[in-house]
């Protein structure tokens, strides 16, 4: 039992801090939480109550960045709840196997969009300041609502689609693009662990120490990214990215 309660609260810190960096946490989690022996959609629907907690975490230590983060941006939030709603709904409803297959190509798909997104955002980019048109903002919100529903149904790699779109819409200081991208994850998570506890699909007994971990991991991963710098937190994020999609390939 104490071996079961310092592997999740282990489990739940990395997790915590790799998601107020990149996102992906849910990687770390999900499987830990299988192999204590919960059914997976028992562990996805406990982890994403318990990884919740982490996103207040990480949010109150990008608290600066998101002062300097234009307003428009947090319309976004939105979308976020609908999608994360609406993902959560479809992971107690529909069957997962085919869902399963795309995650990985989804997951390398944004990670190279991310990885190429100054060229992008230099081509199609309107800039963080600049005027954005209805349709250019409508474009981005449906975006943001794929992404959630995705989120609401399994979420790893959530953050780093989140941190694309967000280099296309002309963001360029990956702090600032992390701050929005954890505001926006407080959303989607938490309606889809709101609907996760109303219709008894957590498992408490995990979901405490795990809960724990990730407000730790979450405030220690904000600081602990401005001081590794913006290069190396951009590295950061396409080595996740690589290493879910590859992970998610090979033993889903």
């Amino acid at each position: 039992m104490i071996t079961g309660v310092l592997v999740a609260f282990a489990a739940a810190f990395l997790a915590g801090a790799i998601n107020s960096v990149a996102g992906g946490g849910t990687l770390l989690t999900f499987p830990a939480l299988v192999w204590l022996g919960l059914p997976s959609v028992t562990a996805n629907a406990t982890s994403t109550v318990s990884i919740w907690p982490g996103s207040m975490g990480a949010m109150w230590g990008y608290r600066q960045e998101l002062k300097a983060v234009n307003p428009r941006f947090y319309l976004l939030a939105l979308p976020s709840i609908v999608g994360g709603i609406t993902g959560a709904v479809l992971l107690r409803l529909t069957p997962p196997p085919l869902f399963d297959q795309l995650v990985p190509l989804l997951i390398l798909f944004a990670t190279i969009l991310f990885a190429v997104q100054d060229p992008i955002q230099r081509r199609f980019g309107p800039g963080q300041h600049a005027p954005h048109t209805r349709g250019w903002m409508a474009g981005v919100m449906l975006f943001q609502l794929g992404v959630s529903i995705y989120g609401g149904y399994f979420g790893a790699g959530m953050g780093i689609l989140m941190l694309a779109a967000l280099g296309i819409m002309g963001m360029d200081d990956i702090h600032e693009m992390n701050a929005i991208k954890t505001f926006l994850a407080l959303f989607i998570n938490g309606v889809a662990a709101l609907y996760f506890v109303m219709m008894g699909m957590v498992s408490w007994w995990q979901a405490v120490p795990l809960i724990a971990g990730s407000i730790a991991g979450g405030m220690w991963g904000a600081g602990f990214a401005r001081r590794i710098g913006r290069q190396a937190v951009r590295v950061a994020v396409i080595a996740i990215g690589i290493g879910m999609a590859l992970s998610l390939a090979i033993f889903r």
